[in-house]
């Protein structure tokens, strides 16, 4: 991976299909990434955050609104850019910056916690990325970490079916036939995750406390009583959790250091 100052297309498709979207409007995902987290770790003023790619930086941004201190680092300038000018329309200048995790450095027990949204699928050397990750959390800091799920039925990255299923050449040559070469320079996921090879990883840097999708659950603000038995299900039963966990949408983490 490597920073792009040209203008590239997946980006600016990114920045446009986004662009009508308001603060306001990711209110609830910010209450639901801050409810996450406050079960396992107190998020107020003195609380030292950083977010690992920053999309079109509303996290940052409504973390500044409401006082809490969140560093946003991207490494594309595009959406730096964008995030200035959308923390200006609210009067707010966010703390972020461009930078490439690969080779920035994150410094030792600097943060408390951590957010990985959507990013880490998208870093070629991730392990190395995840290890610096680990590294700059304090003790007993946080990792929200979002990401692939490599057998999910369908995917954010790209509507195709069974998308996550493709060995990565093909998904490689997919995407570059129908978006272009320079979806290799930034946009590609270069990862599909799952469940069991990520608690394996969080596991061996050290993590002492990983809580996955199923545990992390509301399962009193789910609407459909289907998925409230079957989520109490997979809480009871440790084969129901794998196959939840081997479909679900997307890999979702807490890890406490």
């Amino acid at each position: 991976m490597q920073i792009h100052h040209e203008e590239l297309s997946d980006v600016t498709r990114y920045i446009d299909n986004k662009r009508h979207l308001t603060l306001e409007d990711h209110r609830a995902t910010f209450e639901a990434y801050i409810r996450r987290i406050g079960q396992f770790k107190m998020v107020d003023r003195s609380t030292k955050l950083l977010e690992i790619g920053i999309g079109t930086g509303w996290f940052p941004i409504m973390c500044k609104a409401q006082g809490l201190s969140c560093k946003g680092l991207e490494i594309s300038p595009q959406l730096v850019e964008y995030t200035r000018a959308f923390g200006r329309r609210y009067g707010i200048e966010p703390d972020v910056e461009v930078g490439n995790i690969e080779t920035y450095d994150l410094g030792l027990a600097q943060y408390d916690i951590i957010i990985a949204s959507s990013v880490f699928e998208h870093i070629e050397n991730w392990k190395g990325a995840m290890r610096k990750s680990y590294a700059a959390l304090k003790p007993g800091g946080v990792l929200f970490f979002e990401s692939t799920n490599k057998f999910s039925f369908s995917s954010g990255e790209f509507d195709f079916p069974f998308y996550g299923w493709l060995p990565d050449r093909w998904r490689y040559r997919l995407r570059i036939a129908r978006q272009g070469a320079d979806i290799m320079n930034l946009g590609i996921d270069f990862h599909q995750f799952t469940y069991p090879l990520l608690r394996r990883v969080f596991r061996d840097l050290g993590f002492r406390q990983i809580v996955d999708r199923v545990s992390l659950a509301n399962i009193d603000a789910m609407a459909s009583s289907w998925k409230r038995l079957l989520i109490r299900g997979a809480r009871q039963f440790s084969l129901l959790r794998q196959l939840v966990l081997l479909f679900v949408d997307c890999t979702t983490f807490v890890c406490v250091k």
